[in-house]
C-alpha cells in the first residue's frame, strides 16, 4: 500500500475522485486483511465494472460515427432539438461536431439524466471539447404560425448553420433536417444511439432549461423553471388561475382552452353524458 495513506485518503484519491488506481494497490489491500481494506477492494472492483460498463456503452454510441470517419467523414454533427411538447417557450436545437474518437463519461440522452446540476456539466463540457458546437431555435410566434413540427426543423436548420465549420455529414435524431446540403441520416430515438446527437440534445436542452428559468423570473406563479413549460397539472392550474403569458403557445390546446376558444373537460363531459345516456334505438 503507498506509504503514510490512510484508507480514508485511498477511498478518496481512488473511489469519490476516480484517479486511476495503480497497478498492485488491489492485492496490497487484500493482504492487508482489515475490515476497511476488503470494503475499499470491494469499492474499488465496483468502479472497474462500472468503467467497463460505461466503456462499452460509450462504444455502442459512437457506432454510427465509426462508420461515418471510416468512410471519410471526419466533420460529422449530431444534431437534436428540445421542448416540442410544452405549450410555452420556443424550440431550442443543438447541434455538436465532436473530436475524432471523443467520448465522455456519463453522455446520454439527455431524457435519462435527471440532474439539472449533471446536464450542465455534461453540456459545459461538450462546448469545452466540441470541433464545432452551435444552438438554433424557433419562436413561439413561428410555432404558432407553421405548426411546432416544421419550427423544430427550422431550429434544427439554424442550428447547423450556426456551426463554425460546415460538416461532413448529419446525425439527426429522428428527422431530416431541411435547407441544407450535406448528407445525413435521420436516427429513430438517435440521442440514445449516437454520442454526437446525444451532444446535441445536452446543448438543446440545457439552452432551453435556462430560458424557461429566465422566464419564471419575468412571470412569476407559473413555475417555468420546474416545469420548463410541459402542461404538468400545476403549471395548467396557474394557466387557468393567471391566464396566458407571451410565451405561451396559443396554437396548443391546453392554451385555447385558457383563452376560451376550446371547451374545457368539464364542459366536454356535460355535453356527452346526455349523449351516452341516450338509449339507442
Amino acid at each position: 500500500m503507498p506509504a503514510k495513506r490512510s484508507l480514508k485518503e485511498l477511498r478518496e484519491r481512488y473511489v469519490t475522485q476516480g484517479q486511476a488506481v495503480p497497478q498492485g494497490l488491489v492485492g496490497e489491500l487484500e493482504a492487508d486483511g482489515r475490515p476497511g481494506a476488503l470494503a475499499l477492494v470491494r469499492a474499488l472492483r465496483a468502479r472497474q465494472a462500472d468503467n467497463r460498463s460505461e466503456g462499452q456503452r460509450l462504444r455502442h454510441m459512437l457506432k454510427f460515427e465509426n462508420e461515418l470517419w471510416a468512410q471519410g467523414f471526419k466533420l460529422i454533427a449530431g444534431v437534436d432539438e428540445a421542448g416540442m411538447g410544452p405549450c410555452a417557450g420556443p424550440v431550442v436545437a443543438g447541434a455538436a461536431i465532436l473530436p475524432l474518437g471523443y467520448k465522455l463519461r456519463g453522455l446520454d440522452d439527455s431524457k435519462k439524466i435527471l440532474d439539472e446540476a449533471v446536464r450542465e456539466e455534461l453540456a459545459a463540457a461538450v462546448k469545452r471539447d466540441a470541433v464545432a458546437w452551435a444552438v438554433g431555435s424557433a419562436s413561439v410566434e413561428e410555432i404558432d404560425t407553421i405548426n411546432i413540427k416544421q419550427a423544430g426543423l427550422v431550429a434544427m436548420r439554424r442550428a447547423v448553420q450556426g456551426l463554425k465549420l460546415v460538416p461532413d455529414y448529419l446525425l439527426v435524431d429522428a428527422w431530416r433536417v431541411p435547407g441544407v446540403p450535406m448528407p445525413q441520416q435521420g436516427i429513430v430515438r438517435g440521442d440514445a444511439q449516437s454520442l454526437s446527437i446525444a451532444a446535441g440534445a445536452m446543448l438543446a436542452k440545457t439552452t432551453r432549461d435556462g430560458l424557461l428559468r429566465a422566464l419564471d423570473t419575468e412571470h412569476p406563479g407559473y413555475g417555468f423553471a420546474i416545469h420548463k413549460g410541459y402542461p404538468t397539472p400545476e403549471h395548467l392550474e396557474a394557466l387557468q388561475k393567471l391566464g396566458p403569458v407571451p410565451a405561451h403557445r396559443r396554437s396548443f390546446a391546453p392554451v385555447k382552452r385558457a383563452l376560451g376558444l376550446l371547451p374545457t373537460q368539464t364542459e366536454l363531459f356535460a355535453v356527452e353524458a346526455p349523449a351516452r345516456a341516450r338509449p339507442r334505438k
